[in-house]
């Protein structure tokens, strides 16, 4: 799995069937949820633990049983509480059938008319049954899962709808939406640019606001500010390259923005508890299990 990004470019799972399954637990390089939006739509499984998740300007705390929707093209992402998670990642439009009423009930979900309930409780039954099967058929991979997973897909949307578990949209106040827009502009810049020398003033002219209203709107977005929020990316980054090349500590941390490898070592050791060459005695199999 490439590191979840500003913006995901990725394809998820292949095109005959576009779902692609993510377990993480605190030692996955990925760990903590970058914010970061993708035309796909996302469904968490919180196994254990909690997760501060926030999803354009809406935070909520998920706990272990929780289901988290994210609807496409959504500015997301969290913090995880001593939590062990799993995400499916998928394009609803492959959900699309031959049949006319399948095809319009789809397109309800996905139409800016309602926003399906973002926190699904495991005090509801049914949606544990069926997200259930969804993601241990992700896991198992046995033959004719692609059937039971489209088929446990349409019986979440199905039962969304018949129990009304939705709300109508409301529209995004006007500034509310040039903020977050503003903000994914310097996401992309960190995203692009995070191995350059960024400063502050860089950050807060991409989100086209000056430096104190910014450092104050991204805190409040992020739980950083913008200069902890872009060392914390370039340790993200770093983890994922110690973990997938043969690149030296050294090579590493330059690649990441960091011109003095010592200050790096600090950093990474801020960040994650550990040296890097600790980590790198991680097994690999803890470090990247998706």
């Amino acid at each position: 799995m490439k590191y979840m990004s500003y913006r995901e470019e990725r394809k998820h799972g292949t095109f005959e069937f576009p779902f692609e399954f993510y377990h993480v637990g605190p030692a996955h390089p990925r760990y903590e949820m970058s914010y970061h939006w993708h035309i796909e739509y996302e469904v968490i499984r919180i196994l254990k633990g909690e997760f501060l998740m926030k999803i354009n300007e809406n935070e909520f705390l998920a706990k272990a049983g929780n289901i988290i929707f994210i609807k496409g093209g959504l500015l997301h992402g969290g913090i995880p509480r001593d939590c062990l998670y799993e995400c499916i990642v998928f394009n609803l439009d492959s959900l699309m059938t031959s049949s006319q009423a399948g095809e319009l009930l789809i397109k309800k979900i996905s139409s800016d008319s309602i926003d399906v309930n973002p926190l699904f409780s495991e005090d509801d039954p049914e949606i544990a049954r069926i997200t259930s099967v969804m993601f241990e058929q992700m896991k198992l991979r046995a033959e004719g899962h692609e059937l039971r997973v489209i088929g446990s897909f349409y019986e979440f949307f199905g039962y969304v709808l018949e129990k009304h578990l939705y709300s109508e949209s409301q529209s995004i106040p006007q500034k509310d939406g040039r903020r977050i827009e503003h903000l994914k502009k310097a996401l992309e810049l960190i995203e692009t640019s995070y191995s350059d020398c960024l400063t502050l003033d860089d950050l807060a002219m991409a989100a086209g606001m000056n430096s104190k209203y910014f450092c104050r709107y991204f805190r409040e977005m992020t739980h950083r500010t913008p200069i902890d929020y872009l060392n914390y990316y370039r340790i993200e980054q770093a983890c994922f390259k110690l973990a997938t090349s043969n690149d030296s500590i050294a090579e590493i941390g330059l690649s990441c923005g960091f011109n003095d490898v010592s200050y790096f070592i600090k950093t990474f050791k801020k960040y994650k508890g550990l040296t890097p060459k600790k980590y790198l005695s991680t097994p690999l199999s803890q470090q990247i299990s998706a």
